[in-house]
């Protein structure tokens, strides 16, 4: 099963050092049955691409709650055995856990396919909206505005061999 795990460049280069994405349980997000049925859609890449939007929503929000972290959202793609990943069930019909997965057990970096990672580009966008997530959540559409200006940035696809690349300048 391919999942998105949310991450920072400080999370990343973390992961790097240590070889583990993470000891577990670990939030990541993946193609559920609640994602298909709020998707809409039997297209894997379209599934997978939502997937991954999910994750880096929850890369912003681990931004924001980091204010020393580099303003760059990141998710790593991993292939986990389909039993590693389940959706937690206490979430229950709530909008903001579609997709969302419990890895449990240990998430080697080595099992990564893939990083993706905003461009240098997009940071002042990614900044705002950390800075604008609180009040969105809140309701704000001004705020929202402004978090989605965010999302409105690709994240860039990057081999596992880039990783020093891209946490050169964290270590």
């Amino acid at each position: 099963m391919r999942v998105y795990v949310p991450l920072t460049l400080s999370g990343l280069a973390e992961a790097y050092k240590t070889g583990e994405v993470g000891a577990g349980p670990l939030v990541a997000y993946a193609v559920t049955p609640a994602l298909r049925e709020w998707y809409l859609s039997d297209d894997i890449e379209e599934l997978e691409y939502a997937a991954l939007s999910r994750a880096a929503l929850a890369s912003l929000r681990l931004l924001a709650a980091d204010p020393g972290a580099p303003r760059r959202r990141v998710v790593v793609a991993i292939d986990v055995p389909d039993g590693q990943a389940a959706a937690d069930p206490g979430r229950g019909p709530d909008p903001a856990a579609l997709g969302e997965v419990r890895i449990v057990g240990a998430v080697p970096l080595a099992k990564a396919a893939s990083v993706h990672v905003d461009s240098d580009e997009a940071e002042p966008d990614v900044a705002a909206a950390a800075e604008a997530l609180q009040a969105a959540d809140g309701g704000d559409d001004d705020a929202q505005f402004v978090v989605d200006g965010a999302e409105d940035h690709e994240l860039l696809w990057y081999a596992t061999q880039e990783i020093p690349n891209l946490v050169g300048s964290q270590d």
